[in-house]
């Protein structure tokens, strides 16, 4: 069980890394560069089956899931780079998650 929790902690590191650059880079356009320069880096050191497919489901899945919540009050942001929306590194952030959240229940399946 400690081993399938570090593989899931290693496999969480880059999201909470990106999630740290937040209030950092204010900057929408280059933390959208940093978070796309991070997720081709982790998928180059480590590529698992269906990667791609959770990558690009996670994208638009909360480009949707969000525009929904922001029509209805239920989040509000003060960057609006996508859509006139929300922050455009965003669903960035979020198909990542999608991917780490697929390896996750694969560790713990194993």
């Amino acid at each position: 069980m400690k081993t399938k929790s570090l593989k899931i902690i290693l496999e969480s590191i880059p999201v909470l890394f990106m999630i740290a650059l937040i209030p950092h880079i204010t900057n929408d356009y280059l933390l959208t560069l940093i978070y796309t320069l991070i997720i081709g880096v982790c998928l180059f050191i480590k590529t698992e089956k269906l990667d791609s497919t959770f990558l690009i489901l996670g994208f638009f899945i909360m480009i949707v899931s969000e525009s929904i919540f922001i029509s209805t009050g239920v989040e509000v942001f003060t960057r609006h780079t996508l859509l006139g929306l929300m922050p455009l590194w965003l669903p960035f952030l979020w198909s990542y998650s999608f991917v780490v959240m697929k390896r996750s229940v694969k560790i713990i399946e194993a």
